[in-house]
């Protein structure tokens, strides 16, 4: 768990990031939280939202990266791929500190680190 805190605490260190969360990619549960951990609900119902409503909604394939944004915020929702069910890494992404490609970039850079 040490790992994953250090990783989180680093990818919390991009520009904007005022939270994450890894879940996990079927039931929502939150393996690991960093910065306002109030945001974990967020990234629980995002997952739920994920996992049922889209492939309702009539979307196929697998989820890469799913970016919400509000007047403040950017909700990122992005896959880490892994043997058996996936997890997902949430971020909020303050919309007016940070330019959101560049938060896309170093969060992906440190997804790759999460399970490496």
């Amino acid at each position: 768990m040490a790992l994953l805190d250090t990783v989180l605490s680093d990818a919390g260190s991009t520009p904007g990031v005022s939270a994450l969360a890894l879940l996990d990619g079927v039931t929502g549960l939150s393996y690991a939280e960093y910065g306002d951990t109030s945001a974990a609900q967020d990234a629980q119902e995002t997952a739920h939202l994920v996992t049922t409503r889209l492939n309702q909604a009539g979307f196929e394939g697998e989820l890469e990266t799913i970016v919400i944004t509000t007047t403040t915020h950017h909700h990122v929702t992005t896959r880490v791929d892994r043997e058996g069910d996936p997890l997902l890494l949430f971020a909020l992404v303050d919309r007016h500190r940070t330019n959101i490609t560049w938060a896309l970039r170093d969060l992906a850079e440190h997804t790759n680190r999460l399970l490496a």
